[in-house]
């Protein structure tokens, strides 16, 4: 959980590296609070009857969109690569292959472009 928050604290910070662990971390606290928020739309009531989706899920994913965007630019630092990179993802099919590669690498060790080692 220490992961997630620290993601949040640096809501809007684009510098520097986040280590894997930080990246996984938040995505499955991510999943999970997202799981969490569509269950109660649909619980209250609340949610729209043809997505499923309500108001609660949907102020949470406005929420962490600029955390979520900036801790994964700070994850393609650590292996050395721009956060433009985030941009594969718009290929259809090997995009998204090549972005799990790229965030399932293990860091460049000692100091690169973009600052000092996280670990």
């Amino acid at each position: 959980m220490s992961w997630y928050l620290k993601v949040l604290k640096q809501y809007a910070d684009f510098e520097g590296r986040a280590r894997r662990k930080e990246y996984w971390m938040f995505i499955l606290f991510n999943i999970l609070f997202s799981i969490l928020a569509a269950v109660l739309d649909n619980v209250l009531g609340i949610a729209h009857p043809v997505t499923g989706y309500g108001p609660l899920y949907i102020i949470y994913v406005l929420v962490v969109f600029v955390p979520g965007i900036a801790v994964t630019a700070r994850r393609l630092h650590d292996i050395g690569k721009s956060g433009w990179m985030l941009l594969l993802a718009f290929i259809p099919c090997v995009g998204g292959i090549i972005l799990i590669v790229f965030f399932a690498t293990d860091g460049n060790p000692g100091d690169n472009q973009y600052g000092a080692n996280p670990k």
